[in-house]
Protein backbone atom coordinates (compact mmCIF):
# COMPACT_ATOMS: atom_id res chain seq x y z
CA UNK A 1 0.00 0.00 0.00
CA UNK A 2 0.83 3.31 -0.56
CA UNK A 3 1.32 6.04 1.79
CA UNK A 4 -1.33 7.69 0.61
CA UNK A 5 -3.26 4.63 1.13
CA UNK A 6 -3.80 2.67 -1.62
CA UNK A 7 -3.25 -0.31 -2.47
CA UNK A 8 0.21 -0.89 -4.40
CA UNK A 9 1.05 -3.26 -8.13
CA UNK A 10 3.06 -5.86 -7.34
CA UNK A 11 5.68 -4.12 -8.47
CA UNK A 12 8.99 -5.57 -9.91
CA UNK A 13 9.75 -9.00 -9.23
CA UNK A 14 9.63 -12.42 -11.37
CA UNK A 15 10.90 -15.10 -9.53
CA UNK A 16 9.40 -17.11 -6.80
CA UNK A 17 8.17 -16.07 -3.50
CA UNK A 18 10.97 -16.13 -0.84
CA UNK A 19 11.54 -17.20 2.62
CA UNK A 20 14.44 -15.00 4.62
CA UNK A 21 15.99 -16.67 7.85
CA UNK A 22 18.62 -13.68 8.61
CA UNK A 23 21.24 -14.93 10.48
CA UNK A 24 23.82 -12.99 12.33
CA UNK A 25 26.91 -14.21 14.26
CA UNK A 26 27.89 -11.18 16.78
CA UNK A 27 25.37 -11.02 19.60
CA UNK A 28 26.48 -9.47 22.94
CA UNK A 29 24.85 -12.26 25.36
CA UNK A 30 25.07 -14.74 23.04
CA UNK A 31 27.69 -15.12 20.19
CA UNK A 32 27.33 -17.48 17.79
CA UNK A 33 24.10 -18.31 18.58
CA UNK A 34 22.61 -19.62 14.87
CA UNK A 35 25.48 -22.60 15.56
CA UNK A 36 24.25 -23.46 18.93
CA UNK A 37 21.94 -26.61 19.56
CA UNK A 38 18.94 -27.29 21.43
CA UNK A 39 18.25 -30.56 21.54
CA UNK A 40 20.49 -32.22 19.72
CA UNK A 41 20.15 -29.16 16.51
CA UNK A 42 21.56 -26.27 15.70
CA UNK A 43 18.92 -23.08 16.56
CA UNK A 44 19.82 -22.15 12.12
CA UNK A 45 19.25 -26.32 11.07
CA UNK A 46 15.64 -25.42 13.10
CA UNK A 47 14.76 -22.49 11.54
CA UNK A 48 15.41 -23.65 8.00
CA UNK A 49 13.84 -26.37 8.90
CA UNK A 50 10.24 -24.63 8.99
CA UNK A 51 11.30 -22.39 6.81
CA UNK A 52 12.11 -25.33 3.87
CA UNK A 53 8.61 -26.92 5.16
CA UNK A 54 6.40 -23.88 5.17
CA UNK A 55 8.13 -23.24 1.35
CA UNK A 56 6.67 -26.62 0.42
CA UNK A 57 3.45 -25.98 1.73
CA UNK A 58 3.15 -22.41 0.39
CA UNK A 59 4.61 -23.45 -3.42
CA UNK A 60 6.78 -21.51 -5.81
CA UNK A 61 9.02 -20.61 -2.98
CA UNK A 62 12.57 -20.74 -2.22
CA UNK A 63 14.72 -20.38 0.94
CA UNK A 64 17.50 -18.34 1.92
CA UNK A 65 19.52 -17.93 4.57
CA UNK A 66 20.83 -13.93 4.64
CA UNK A 67 24.40 -14.24 6.94
CA UNK A 68 27.53 -12.04 7.44
CA UNK A 69 29.77 -14.40 8.79
CA UNK A 70 31.32 -17.43 6.84
CA UNK A 71 30.69 -19.89 9.63
CA UNK A 72 27.04 -19.20 9.26
CA UNK A 73 27.24 -19.85 5.54
CA UNK A 74 29.25 -22.70 5.79
CA UNK A 75 26.79 -24.29 8.39
CA UNK A 76 23.94 -23.53 6.40
CA UNK A 77 25.21 -24.86 3.00
CA UNK A 78 25.48 -28.41 4.94
CA UNK A 79 22.14 -28.60 5.64
CA UNK A 80 20.75 -27.43 2.59
CA UNK A 81 19.74 -23.95 2.64
CA UNK A 82 21.04 -21.38 0.06
CA UNK A 83 22.78 -18.65 1.40
CA UNK A 84 23.36 -14.68 0.39
CA UNK A 85 26.15 -12.65 1.99
CA UNK A 86 24.60 -9.75 3.55
CA UNK A 87 26.92 -6.51 5.09
CA UNK A 88 27.89 -6.78 8.94
CA UNK A 89 26.56 -2.91 9.24
CA UNK A 90 22.90 -3.80 8.58
CA UNK A 91 20.99 -3.06 11.79
CA UNK A 92 17.73 -5.31 11.57
CA UNK A 93 17.05 -8.96 10.11
CA UNK A 94 14.04 -6.76 7.87
CA UNK A 95 17.11 -4.98 5.87
CA UNK A 96 19.07 -7.90 5.80
CA UNK A 97 16.11 -9.91 4.38
CA UNK A 98 15.48 -6.94 1.80
CA UNK A 99 19.77 -7.01 1.03
CA UNK A 100 19.26 -10.66 0.39
CA UNK A 101 16.26 -10.22 -1.81
CA UNK A 102 18.30 -7.43 -3.88
CA UNK A 103 20.52 -10.59 -4.59
CA UNK A 104 18.61 -12.79 -6.38
CA UNK A 105 19.42 -12.68 -10.48
CA UNK A 106 15.38 -12.56 -10.21
CA UNK A 107 13.82 -10.68 -6.94
CA UNK A 108 10.83 -12.00 -5.33
CA UNK A 109 7.31 -10.32 -5.23
CA UNK A 110 6.91 -11.67 -1.96
CA UNK A 111 9.10 -11.63 1.16
CA UNK A 112 8.55 -13.79 4.68
CA UNK A 113 11.02 -12.44 7.14
CA UNK A 114 11.72 -15.90 9.38
CA UNK A 115 13.90 -14.55 11.77
CA UNK A 116 17.16 -16.94 12.52
CA UNK A 117 15.79 -17.45 16.56
CA UNK A 118 12.66 -18.50 16.20
CA UNK A 119 12.51 -22.29 15.87
CA UNK A 120 9.20 -22.54 17.42
CA UNK A 121 6.99 -21.05 14.92
CA UNK A 122 5.03 -23.36 13.31
CA UNK A 123 5.59 -23.89 9.07
CA UNK A 124 2.27 -23.55 8.73
CA UNK A 125 1.96 -19.54 10.05
CA UNK A 126 4.16 -19.50 7.57
CA UNK A 127 2.63 -20.19 4.66
CA UNK A 128 -0.46 -18.77 5.70
CA UNK A 129 1.17 -15.33 5.63
CA UNK A 130 2.66 -15.33 2.02
CA UNK A 131 -1.31 -17.07 0.87
CA UNK A 132 -1.97 -13.50 2.35
CA UNK A 133 0.16 -11.38 0.56
CA UNK A 134 -0.83 -13.45 -2.53
CA UNK A 135 -4.01 -12.38 -1.98
CA UNK A 136 -3.55 -8.90 -2.63
CA UNK A 137 -5.13 -6.79 -0.34
CA UNK A 138 -2.28 -5.61 1.78
CA UNK A 139 1.72 -5.38 1.38
CA UNK A 140 2.48 -6.08 5.03
CA UNK A 141 1.15 -8.61 7.21
CA UNK A 142 2.18 -10.11 10.06
CA UNK A 143 0.48 -13.21 12.90
CA UNK A 144 -1.38 -12.28 15.84
CA UNK A 145 -3.37 -14.93 17.96
CA UNK A 146 -5.49 -14.10 21.32
CA UNK A 147 -5.13 -14.28 24.44
CA UNK A 148 -7.12 -16.49 27.34
CA UNK A 149 -7.03 -14.67 30.59
CA UNK A 150 -5.25 -17.53 31.89
CA UNK A 151 -2.56 -16.01 29.07
CA UNK A 152 -3.30 -12.35 29.62
CA UNK A 153 -2.30 -13.06 33.49
CA UNK A 154 0.81 -14.39 32.90
CA UNK A 155 1.88 -11.75 30.14
CA UNK A 156 1.32 -9.16 32.75
CA UNK A 157 3.39 -10.82 35.59
CA UNK A 158 5.94 -11.45 32.93
CA UNK A 159 5.87 -7.75 32.06
CA UNK A 160 6.46 -7.31 35.82
CA UNK A 161 10.39 -7.91 35.52
CA UNK A 162 10.39 -7.91 31.29
CA UNK A 163 7.83 -5.09 30.64
CA UNK A 164 9.30 -4.99 26.87
CA UNK A 165 9.01 -8.95 26.16
CA UNK A 166 5.88 -9.32 24.38
CA UNK A 167 3.94 -7.01 21.98
CA UNK A 168 0.17 -6.25 22.11
CA UNK A 169 -1.80 -5.45 18.74
CA UNK A 170 -4.91 -3.53 18.41
CA UNK A 171 -7.23 -4.33 15.16
CA UNK A 172 -10.12 -3.11 13.37
CA UNK A 173 -13.27 -5.34 11.99
CA UNK A 174 -11.08 -6.47 8.98
CA UNK A 175 -8.32 -7.52 10.56
CA UNK A 176 -5.90 -5.03 9.78
CA UNK A 177 -3.39 -3.42 12.49
CA UNK A 178 -4.17 -0.27 14.34
CA UNK A 179 -1.83 -0.25 16.47
CA UNK A 180 1.18 -2.07 18.34
CA UNK A 181 2.49 -1.92 21.50
CA UNK A 182 4.88 -2.86 24.37
CA UNK A 183 1.73 -2.03 26.90
CA UNK A 184 -1.19 -4.71 27.13
CA UNK A 185 -3.74 -2.63 25.21
CA UNK A 186 -6.75 -2.36 24.92
CA UNK A 187 -6.97 -0.99 28.69
CA UNK A 188 -10.41 -2.45 30.05
CA UNK A 189 -13.04 -0.41 31.97
CA UNK A 190 -15.24 -3.38 33.91
CA UNK A 191 -12.86 -6.44 33.26
CA UNK A 192 -14.32 -8.71 36.08
CA UNK A 193 -17.71 -8.70 33.67
CA UNK A 194 -15.63 -9.60 30.69
CA UNK A 195 -13.99 -12.52 32.25
CA UNK A 196 -17.25 -14.19 32.00
CA UNK A 197 -15.96 -14.49 28.46
CA UNK A 198 -13.70 -17.30 27.43
CA UNK A 199 -11.27 -15.08 25.44
CA UNK A 200 -9.83 -11.74 26.47
CA UNK A 201 -10.04 -8.55 24.04
CA UNK A 202 -6.27 -8.63 23.82
CA UNK A 203 -4.37 -9.68 20.47
CA UNK A 204 -0.09 -10.97 21.25
CA UNK A 205 2.08 -10.16 17.99
CA UNK A 206 4.63 -13.17 16.99
CA UNK A 207 7.57 -11.39 15.50
CA UNK A 208 7.03 -12.86 12.06
CA UNK A 209 6.49 -10.75 9.04
CA UNK A 210 5.63 -11.03 5.01
CA UNK A 211 6.33 -7.98 2.62
CA UNK A 212 5.64 -7.28 -0.98
CA UNK A 213 9.05 -5.87 -2.41
CA UNK A 214 7.95 -2.52 -2.97
CA UNK A 215 6.94 -2.13 0.95
CA UNK A 216 10.35 -3.68 1.92
CA UNK A 217 11.97 -1.61 -0.45
CA UNK A 218 10.08 1.42 0.91
CA UNK A 219 10.89 0.26 4.65
CA UNK A 220 14.56 -0.04 3.93
CA UNK A 221 14.83 3.54 2.54
CA UNK A 222 12.54 5.60 5.05
CA UNK A 223 13.27 7.20 8.26
CA UNK A 224 12.45 5.48 11.45
CA UNK A 225 9.37 6.61 12.65
CA UNK A 226 8.40 8.48 16.12
CA UNK A 227 6.94 6.00 17.28
CA UNK A 228 8.89 3.17 16.23
CA UNK A 229 11.93 4.43 18.24
CA UNK A 230 9.70 5.12 21.49
CA UNK A 231 8.36 1.45 21.49
CA UNK A 232 11.18 -0.28 19.47
CA UNK A 233 8.70 -1.67 17.34
CA UNK A 234 9.69 -1.38 13.49
CA UNK A 235 6.30 -2.36 12.38
CA UNK A 236 5.38 0.76 13.10
CA UNK A 237 7.25 2.66 10.85
CA UNK A 238 4.78 1.45 8.21
CA UNK A 239 1.27 2.37 10.41
CA UNK A 240 2.92 6.15 11.10
CA UNK A 241 3.23 6.25 6.91
CA UNK A 242 -0.52 4.78 6.21
CA UNK A 243 0.61 1.78 5.05
CA UNK A 244 -2.05 -1.46 5.88
CA UNK A 245 -0.85 -4.25 7.87
CA UNK A 246 -3.27 -6.99 8.15
CA UNK A 247 -3.11 -9.27 10.55
CA UNK A 248 -3.46 -13.13 10.07
CA UNK A 249 -5.59 -14.61 13.09
CA UNK A 250 -3.54 -17.99 14.59
CA UNK A 251 -4.15 -20.85 17.00
CA UNK A 252 -2.62 -20.35 19.95
CA UNK A 253 0.94 -21.41 19.69
CA UNK A 254 2.02 -24.46 22.24
CA UNK A 255 4.57 -22.58 23.62
CA UNK A 256 5.67 -19.15 23.06
CA UNK A 257 9.12 -17.98 23.27
CA UNK A 258 9.87 -13.90 21.36
CA UNK A 259 13.41 -14.70 21.10
CA UNK A 260 16.58 -17.35 21.94
CA UNK A 261 19.00 -13.96 23.50
CA UNK A 262 20.58 -15.44 26.73
CA UNK A 263 21.66 -18.59 27.98
CA UNK A 264 18.59 -18.83 30.05
CA UNK A 265 16.53 -18.62 26.77
CA UNK A 266 18.40 -21.50 25.34
CA UNK A 267 17.76 -23.81 28.70
CA UNK A 268 13.74 -22.35 28.42
CA UNK A 269 13.79 -23.97 24.13
CA UNK A 270 15.15 -27.42 25.61
CA UNK A 271 12.10 -27.33 28.57
CA UNK A 272 9.93 -26.49 25.96
CA UNK A 273 10.89 -29.68 23.73
CA UNK A 274 10.47 -32.10 26.55
CA UNK A 275 7.34 -30.75 27.59
CA UNK A 276 5.44 -29.73 24.06
CA UNK A 277 7.47 -32.18 22.06
CA UNK A 278 9.95 -31.79 19.56
CA UNK A 279 8.55 -29.94 16.12
CA UNK A 280 11.73 -30.01 14.24
CA UNK A 281 9.90 -31.97 11.22
CA UNK A 282 11.43 -35.49 10.86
Amino acid sequence: MSESGSISAEGPGTGPDLIVVPARFGSSRLPGKPLLKIAGRTLLERVVAVAQLAAKQAQNCSVLVATDDPRIADHAQTIGADVAMTSSDLDSGTMRAFAAAQQHSCPPRRIINLQGDAPFIPATIVADLMQTLRAGYADVTTPVFCLDWARLDRLREHKRTAPFSGTTCVRDSHGRALWFSKSILPAMRNEHKLRTAPLSPVWQHLGLYGYTMPALEWFATASPGHYEQLEGLEQLRFLEHGWAVATVEVDVPAYVLSGIDTPEDLAKAEEAITQFGDPYPA
